[in-house]
């Protein structure tokens, strides 16, 4: 899948027809779907559980025209596989990695080993950046986990008044935002170092 792939309504809808053709049983599929993965990626000891359902998700919905034609049976089976690579890759790139910090919002978004916190600085510099709206966002967004992130989430997007899965695409697009941000940040700084040297 691209990398910063997102889940957009478009593609979204289709997903929703190939698990029902009708909409409310196959919006009822999908959350159950989404629960299950969730479930199945805590009692692996994955922190990042919800993501990771997500990222699993996400896969799927990239992949469904390839799928669409080619799969039988239960849709639901086909997005577990999936979530056991998702695992794989996450358990490997789990042991290459060491976080600056265990900021929830550091964690997901610097994904790099560095040992002068320059990243946790440009992280800062980043966020200060945004606008407040969005800045605050972000941090509620990832700042709970478990079933805490799960309720923190629902409350969001009620109060917000809108649906989860727009808190989730607005949160991923800010989170690239930032990701970016510091990924350009730390090039700046590594140059301005090579350059001072």
């Amino acid at each position: 899948m691209k990398k910063g792939w997102v889940l957009t309504q478009e593609l979204f809808d289709p997903l929703l027809d190939w698990l029902d053709p009708d909409r409310e049983r196959a919006g009822h599929k999908y959350e159950t779907i989404r629960l299950k993965l969730i479930k199945i990626f805590t009692s692996r000891g994955c922190q990042e559980a919800e993501e990771l359902a997500d990222e699993t998700i996400n896969r799927v919905a990239s992949k469904l025209s390839e799928i669409i034609n080619n799969w039988e049976g239960d849709p639901a089976l086909y997005f577990f596989k999936v979530a056991q690579y998702v695992f794989a890759e996450r358990r490997t790139i789990a042991g290459r990695r060491k976080m600056v910090n265990q900021d929830p919002v550091v964690m997901p978004i610097v994904m790099e080993d560095n040992d002068d916190n320059t990243q946790y600085e440009c992280l800062l510099h980043c966020l200060e950046v945004l606008r407040i709206s969005e800045r605050t966002l972000v941090v509620n967004y990832y700042q709970q986990q478990g079933r805490a992130k799960i309720e923190q989430h629902e409350e969001m997007a009620t109060t917000m008044g809108i649906a989860i899965n727009a808190l989730r695409i607005r949160a991923c697009r800010i989170k690239q935002t930032l990701r970016k941000c510091v990924q350009e940040c730390v090039a700046a700084r590594k140059q301005r170092n090579e350059f001072n040297m």
